[in-house]
């Protein structure tokens, strides 16, 4: 009897479990934006915070150029079109914000203090979501919030301009994530970075427009490899939460804290105090939290009652 041929793995199970897919995909963004936002702060020292936004915008619309043309048609199709409007705005007055802290605060703590993003997504789910919340959740965020105020230690510590834009830009930051979130059901990752871009572009010209200094051809390279590297983020960040839970992948967002130190050590020669540490842990364990129990109330409600 003849031998029978080696059965060869189809490519869709030599794939990686999706479980492992969204936690790579989420190192691949916490990579891509923490050295965005490295660069951000080198560029704000040459060029107005507001100007280097619109070029990131707009190169992000160069850099999505190949993936769109690939995916033709389906790139444009959105089940909710309006929505990437408002969300559109949220992004740019949020990436402004964010922008300006980066110029003026160190980028551990501005990293840091964005670990508030899911504290707020949760209030916003709280509030125009009408979701409900026991007692463990509630003290969870509020247990985040004092890490925020480890982090600025009002009264002991002078609060600046900078902390104040970072806190702003993570509670609008957090609205977008709840629309990213429900976008992500039926829109693919291309079609909603996409459509982030077209909007901000212009608004953040408008915004950029009073400040506008050319940038010479150097600091053109260099914006684009920016937009390039927030681009990807945005992408891969997107599809984690498509491949996996957000309980699975959200532990890995602390990296970004990481990432921030060595970067802003190694380029900017900052060492962040042990209240940036600590404020920064808390934040992210409280954020960490509430995800783990929101996706148990989820499994809870799905079991089958005897």
């Amino acid at each position: 009897m003849a031998a029978s041929p080696k059965s060869t793995p189809s490519p869709a199970a030599a794939r990686p479990p999706s479980v492992l897919r969204g936690i790579l995909f989420m190192l691949v963004a916490t990579a891509a934006f923490m050295s965005m936002q490295a660069g951000i702060r080198h560029m704000t020292g040459e060029l107005h915070p507001f100007v280097v936004a619109f070029f990131r915008t707009v190169f992000a619309l160069v850099v999505l150029a190949p993936w769109v043309l690939r995916m033709g048609s389906r790139a444009w199709k959105s089940a909710r079109p309006r929505v990437h409007l408002f969300r559109g705005a949220i992004n740019t007055v949020s990436m402004l914000c964010n922008f300006m802290a980066l110029s003026i605060t160190p980028l551990a703590q501005v990293t840091a203090l964005s670990f508030t993003a899911p504290l707020f997504a949760t209030l916003g789910a709280i509030l125009f979501l009408g979701e409900k919340v026991r007692l463990r959740r509630w003290l969870a965020i509020g247990t985040g919030f004092v890490g925020t105020l480890v982090i600025l230690r009002p009264g002991l510590a002078e609060v600046g301009t900078g902390p104040l834009l970072a806190l702003t830009s993570a509670a609008l930051w957090a609205m977008a994530m709840l629309i990213i979130k429900v976008q992500s059901r039926t829109d693919s990752s291309i079609t909603i970075t996409l459509y982030m871009a077209l909007v901000m572009s212009p608004l953040a010209l408008l915004c950029a427009l009073p400040y506008w200094t050319w940038p010479d051809p150097g600091q053109l390279l260099i914006l684009f490899g920016l937009s390039t590297l927030g681009t990807i983020g945005q992408v891969a960040l997107a599809q984690s939460f498509r491949e996996a839970d957000t309980t699975v992948v959200l532990p890995f967002d602390f990296l970004k804290l990481i990432w921030a130190t060595a970067l802003g050590f190694t380029l900017f020669g900052e060492v962040p105090d042990l209240w940036t540490w600590i404020g920064g842990t808390v934040i992210f364990a409280s954020t960490v939290y509430i995800a783990w129990r929101e996706a148990k109330t989820r499994r809870d409600a799905r079991l089958p009652t005897r």
